[in-house]
């Protein structure tokens, strides 16, 4: 049996190697690794507030703020003043973000199938579980339901 510190070590090991890759990745389209996360993230349908865009990318608020006027100055997100609420904003994707994030979605493609290249696709869908299983119970507070898919293709 792993104990915790094995644990988080692998864990890191793994964000990381994800995280250098996909930075270097999309570089050429001048967008970050946590950028591309609050696009994905925003790409699931309807405008979200933005403390709801930060709870769905498990970020700090103003983290994701500073993100979105960077966004927001490229075109790539707008944000209006909410219907009903007079305190908050909604953020939604443009058509270049929507253009964007498909080019990232690609550009990130061969990066998922190394990372996922050693295991069977049920492995796969087990350790998604299991990683969101381990995150809500360190955040309860976070969404319920299975992990979504941040593919464009998935929304076709």
């Amino acid at each position: 049996m792993t104990d915790g510190h094995e644990l988080a070590i692998a864990l890191r090991a793994a964000y990381l190697a994800l995280h250098r890759r996909s930075e270097a990745a999309f570089a050429a389209l001048g967008v970050t690794a946590d950028q591309f996360v609050l696009l994905a993230a925003l790409d699931r349908g309807d405008a979200l507030t933005q403390r709801e865009l930060a709870r769905r990318m498990s970020s700090d608020p103003s983290t994701v703020r500073a993100m979105l006027v960077l966004l927001e100055q490229r075109g790539l997100v707008g944000r209006d003043a909410h219907p009903t609420d007079a305190r908050a904003r909604t953020v939604a994707l443009t058509a270049e973000g929507k253009s964007v994030l498909r080019q990232l979605w690609a550009a990130g493609e061969p990066i998922r199938a190394q990372m996922l290249g050693g295991l069977r696709p049920e492995e796969a869908s087990t350790l998604v579980a299991f990683l969101t299983r381990a995150a809500r119970g360190l955040t309860p507070e976070a969404a319920p339901g299975p992990p979504i898919s941040h593919s464009p293709e998935d929304q076709q």
